[in-house]
This record gives C-alpha cells, structure tokens and sequence, in this order.
C-alpha cells in the first residue's frame, strides 16, 4: 500500500557545498521527501523505470532519457512512479556555478523544477557516461588519475562525496558536461531523418572526440558521401563545420562556467592548441577567449 506524499518520512539532505554522486536502483517504495528542499542542486537522470517528481508547485513523470535539475530551497518529493518499473537513477548534489542559470531556463517548470526530456540515444549515452565519470572523479585522491568509472551495467552506485577541492572540482566539470549534453541543441528529439539526428547527437555528446565523415557515416550505416549529402541537405552545413560549431559552443560553455585556463579549454574542447582555438573562437564570436570570459563576468 502507498503512503501518500504527505505521510512520507522526512529525508535528509547532504550539508551546502557538499558534491555527492550516486546510482540507485529503486524499489516500488522508493521515495524521498525534503520539506525544506535541499541547500544545494539535485540532479536526477533516469536510465530505465520511471519516476514521479514535484517540487513546489510543478510536478513531472521522468521516463528514460529524462534528466530533471530541482533548484535549492524547495519543498520537494520524489518516488518510483505508479505502477512502474523500478526507478534507476543516476543522482548528484552540488553547487551550480553562475552563467548556468540562463541556459537553464527554457527547461523551467516552475518552482525551480528543470525538465529536459526525451534525449537522442547519443545524448543519453554521452550523460550517463559523464555520470559515471562524475562518480569516479569524486574518488580521487589528488594523486595518479582517477578511479576507473562503474560498469554502465551495474546496477546501483554507492554515493560517493568528494573529499577534496580537485575532487569536486574534476566532478564537477563531469556533472555539467552531463548538463551541456542535456541542453545541447539537438538533445533532444525533433523532425528530420533520424541518421542525421544521431550524427549530430553523437557530435555534441562528445565535441571533442576525433570525429570524421568516414566514422559518423559508419555509426549511422551509412556510406561517407551518402552521409555527407544527407547531412548538409537536412542542417545546411557540412558535418565538419557542425563538429568545429559544436566545439566552439562546448569552448564558449567551459569559459563562463568553469576556471580552466585558454589552453586546457581548447584542449578540452578538441582543439589543436590554444593559437588556433584562439583565431577559430574569434572569428566565431568576434572576440578572443579571455575577452569573452571577462564579458561574461
């Protein structure tokens, strides 16, 4: 028998300032109740069941795919959905630096409630991987590299908090790449062929990677000048010039969100190296990365 939301027990919340990743496997009773809310932002990522969420006075059902980013300080509940398969969820507490907030807003329910749903296939991979590396980077030591990521088959994650400031850091950066995936433009699904869709999906989940024509064709089984004149047919622009957009908007992100420096940035963002991340992020926003930072605040 279900209690209702109000009969649930009262959860606790990790203290502010505190980054905390973990996977549950929920049970049909899994719920947790914050009057309060929490002090710090809670991220829910649902890999498979599905799950009930309201906080204030917004409410929303995330199925897989769905990544749902609740705003400190309000009363909040979430469970297993009704009659559904148990909720497995990637979750994770943590501080949201400034800049975010405006991207973040079209995804507003209200209340603070955040709800990106029904992300491509290549999105969802590339957030549940970020998660996993978020989890692992919570763990380490400051020394050697990190822990090895879970398996992307285990079932649940023991939370993991992160002891020390290049530690929440390193996770941190892990949490918002899930975050970038989540509200890159095609995150989500939409009109158009498919293989394209997937193409680009597979672009913004990871910009940084060694993508050519002749790999994306192979990932959506096509052949390298079918895939190319697919590609430009349905987006208006060549797959090379979607990578280099997708990593100059990655670039622009990492600026205002993060304190890498230039160089780590274009390294971070696929680059190959600082000069001409420099001249491509210039001639792209019309001004040099440090500028753009410093405008940005």
């Amino acid at each position: 028998m279900r209690v209702s939301a109000t009969d649930l027990r009262e959860t606790a919340a990790p203290p502010p300032g505190v980054l905390i990743v973990g996977r549950h496997d929920g049970q049909p009773d899994y719920a947790v109740r914050r009057t309060a809310g929490a002090p710090s932002w809670l991220l829910l990522w649902t890999e498979s069941g599905a799950g009930h969420v309201r906080q204030g006075g917004a409410e929303t059902t995330a199925g897989p795919g769905s990544l749902v980013l609740l705003a400190p300080g309000v009363h909040h509940t979430y469970r297993t959905a009704p009659d559904a398969e148990p909720w497995g969820l990637w979750w994770a507490h943590f501080l949201l630096r400034p800049g975010w907030e405006q991207r973040l807003r079209p995804y507003d329910l209200g209340s603070g409630c955040h709800v990106m749903s029904d992300l491509h296939p290549g999105a969802r991979t590339g957030v549940s991987a970020a998660l996993r590396q978020a989890h692992a980077d919570s763990r380490w030591t400051g020394t050697g590299a990190p822990p090895r990521p879970v398996s992307a088959t285990r079932r649940t994650a023991p939370a993991s908090v992160a002891t020390g400031p290049d530690a929440a850091a390193l996770a941190l950066g892990s949490v918002e790449r899930a975050l970038l995936l989540a509200t890159s433009p095609s995150g989500a699904t939409g009109p158009g062929d498919v293989r394209v869709r997937r193409a680009q999906a597979l672009i913004d989940a990871d910009p940084a990677a060694a993508h050519t024509v002749d790999s994306l064709a192979a990932a959506v089984a096509l052949s390298p000048s079918r895939f190319a004149h697919l590609f430009a047919e349905e987006t208006g622009s060549t797959p090379m010039r979607a990578l280099r957009e997708a990593r100059l908007r990655h670039a622009a992100c990492l600026l205002t969100s993060t304190e890498l420096t230039v160089a780590q940035v274009a390294a971070a963002s696929g680059f190959a190296g600082p000069f001409h991340f420099s001249h491509a992020f210039r001639g792209r926003y019309g001004t040099p990365p440090k500028a753009y930072r410093s405008a940005a605040g």
